[in-house]
């Protein structure tokens, strides 16, 4: 463990995760996309005399920039698209609460915004983008002089949004020249679940071995995002998308090979991990996959690990598409996380703190505080970042948020003193553009970056500069956060935390008992034991071109495989879903961090509990029955399971275990 990594640990968690950052490549792409986007579309404004419109445009561009992350370019249209378009409204509805409405109506027009937008955070990381922007929108639309009506500036801001998609969908991204170049993001995001399977294959046996099964769900997770994004028809329309679909489907049954043996916890040979990692080469270079070496058959994980290499190579072959094994969620799945004790709680934290920071904006601005600065929506568009708690922890947010602002004012008022205006400005807007997705990394830095491009956005539009300004409201908005952010709240605390962990349950015991009730069913078309090690016997070494017979047939994923590998992922999801939401709560100052103590140890359980189930699931492919270890383990955890959940104010579904 390095230096660094220690001093970390001895911190206390919300210190440590405030001076934590993200590693990994710098990507080039996104740093392209981010030069070309609010930089050029502001020097377009400036030269065409709309520069007010140009800094609605640029401002829309930076927070699609955040929300550019690493994926497929399908995903990035709702990742991108669909918060631009919350965005649009909540700047013409700010625009015109502003201009119709005085500071008291104005301020409780936000907060109700703020209710709606924290309320909606709930239902994901997309919803949450959508919030945020509907309420910095809002913000600025009530706040920012611009002579363009709202419609106007909606416009302005779709196209701000748009422009920097537009960039993501038609500028190529490395390795993208292989294949298909529509599906870059779906066929690297494929070949992560093999090298994620190849990876856990290695360390079984060893102590890494439930991270790397960790590391594989968040592979499986980014991979079935990436394909099942938004798309005009309902199903894959071409040969390359079909295949990919057909190579990620083709993945599960390895991973749950793989989750099996993890649990076992007996070391494999080095060469079980090959074949998963000649599949990774060949879904990323889009070609054949060539021989396959086959693993030891001595256990039945083994032997299902073996099974999921041929029928791997068949699909490599055909590649005639397969099902993603998701279940999208319904407009009352939604309903119900919005309304729900997360989406209530959060709504209620929002509405509080966007409300108290437009009011005390309000009351600042009406006694002529500003001066002849009219921006005090910074205030209120500085709250919203500081109030997200999926962005982070509180205390960290507040830590990197001030020391960000600082750092990003200071840099910004050696620039304003030096560089000659408007085309200095414009330049160092695309800078900053490019900037972000690196700064994205770390909320200190991004907030550093963000606040010399919004300041330097300010010039363009023709007020002096206002770096003390910034930094003052950025301090005013980190003390009323911190303020109402710990204030008694109705109902129970760490409702976001329990939501999480209530769903992962809800699945956990799905994947269960259909398991379970697979056990008591007749296996149709599997064969039996015999035959399975007969067939394996004759298929040792056959060749990827081989098409399989009839006895090879009968242990290819069947109807019911195919419903267990569903709730299977989203027994997993939902469980990584719950981590996070625990490894933010736990780093919250104690005061928060105690309303949900406990999660981990019930999120701890249930991950053995599933990952239980996975091998009870191999085992019973192999023989047709759960042998009595697996029904021992079963019991056990079920039975460690029911103090904690009560701990933490859930109640677990009954599951029955007869038979």
């Amino acid at each position: 463990m390095s230096r660094s990594r220690r001093v970390l640990l001895k911190l206390p968690p919300w210190l440590a995760h405030a001076l934590r950052a993200q590693r990994g490549p710098v990507p080039w792409s996104a740093v392209t996309r981010g030069a070309l986007s609010a930089g050029p579309l502001l020097l377009v404004a400036v030269q065409v005399g709309r520069t007010s419109l140009g800094v609605v445009a640029a401002i829309a561009a930076m927070l699609a920039g955040i929300n550019d992350r690493p994926g497929s370019r399908r995903v990035s249209v709702k990742r991108i698209g669909v918060p631009a378009l919350g965005g649009a409204l909540g700047l013409v509805v700010g625009t015109y609460a502003g201009q119709q409405t005085g500071a008291v109506v104005l301020t409780v027009i936000l907060t109700l915004v703020g209710l709606v937008a924290g309320s909606i955070s709930a239902i994901g990381p997309v919803a949450s983008a959508v919030g945020t922007q509907l309420l910095v929108a809002s913000a600025i639309g009530a706040g920012m002089p611009l002579p363009e009506p709202g419609w106007e500036r909606a416009l302005a801001y779709v196209a701000g949004a748009g422009w920097l998609l537009v960039l993501r969908l038609v500028l190529p991204t490395p390795g993208s020249l292989a294949g298909d170049f529509r599906f870059d993001g779906e066929r690297k995001a494929v070949a992560g679940v093999y090298d994620a399977v190849a990876e856990l294959l290695d360390a079984v046996g060893g102590p890494e071995a439930m991270r790397r099964r960790a590391a594989l769900t968040a592979a499986l997770d980014h991979a079935q995002d990436a394909l099942a994004g938004p798309r005009l028809r309902r199903y894959a329309s071409s040969s390359a998308e079909r295949r990919l679909h057909a190579q990620y489907a083709a993945a599960l049954p390895l991973a749950e090979a793989a989750t099996a043996l993890a649990w076992a916890g007996e070391a494999v040979a080095e060469r079980a991990s090959e074949g998963p990692r000649r599949l990774a080469a060949a879904v990323r270079g889009n070609n054949h996959t060539g021989p396959l070496p086959a693993p030891s058959r001595s256990a039945p994980a083994l032997r299902a690990l073996d099974d999921a290499l041929l029928h791997a190579a068949e699909v490599f072959d055909q590649g005639r598409g397969g099902d993603l094994h998701t279940r999208p969620r319904t407009p009352r799945d939604r309903l119900r996380a919005a309304f729900g004790s997360a989406g209530r709680e959060y709504g209620l934290r929002v509405a509080l703190c966007f409300g108290a920071s437009s009011a005390a904006a309000q009351a600042l601005h009406q006694g002529q505080w500003y001066g002849q600065h009219e921006h005090w929506y910074w205030l209120p568009a500085t709250a919203v970042f500081l109030v997200k708690p999926d962005l982070g922890p509180l205390a960290s947010r507040v830590l990197n948020r001030a020391a960000g602002t600082v750092l990003g004012a200071v840099l910004f008022a050696g620039f304003a003193v030096v560089l000659p205006r408007p085309e200095a400005l414009v330049a160092l807007v695309a800078l900053s553009g490019a900037l972000i997705p690196v700064a994205t990394r770390h909320f200190a830095a991004q907030t550093a970056v963000v606040t010399v491009l919004v300041l330097a956005l300010v010039m363009v539009g023709g007020e002096p500069q206002a770096s003390m300004g910034r930094i003052g409201e950025t301090l005013l908005a980190c003390a009323i956060v911190l303020i109402v952010g710990h204030l008694p709240m109705p109902g129970q605390r760490g409702g976001g935390v329990r939501a999480r962990l209530a769903a992962a349950s809800e699945a956990a015991y799905a994947y269960l008992t259909h398991v379970l009730d697979e056990a008591d069913t007749p296996r149709i078309g599997s064969g039996t034991p015999s035959e399975r090690r007969a067939a394996a016997s004759e298929r040792r070494g056959t060749p990827t071109g081989h098409r399989a017979t009839a006895s090879e047939r009968r242990v290819l994923p069947s109807d019911d495989r195919a419903t267990r590998w569903t709730l299977r992922r989203e027994a997993y999801r939902t469980l990584a879903e719950a981590r996070t939401a625990i490894s933010l709560s736990a780093h919250e100052l104690p005061a928060l961090a105690r309303h949900t103590e406990g999660a981990d140890e019930v999120a701890d359980l249930l991950e053995r509990l599933v990952d239980t189930t996975t091998a009870c699931a191999v085992h019973l492919d192999d023989t047709g029955r759960i042998g009595p270890e697996h029904t021992e383990r079963l019991t056990a955890l079920l039975d460690e399971l029911a103090g904690p959940v009560e701990r933490v104010g859930l109640r677990p579904p009954g599951t029955p275990l007869a038979g």
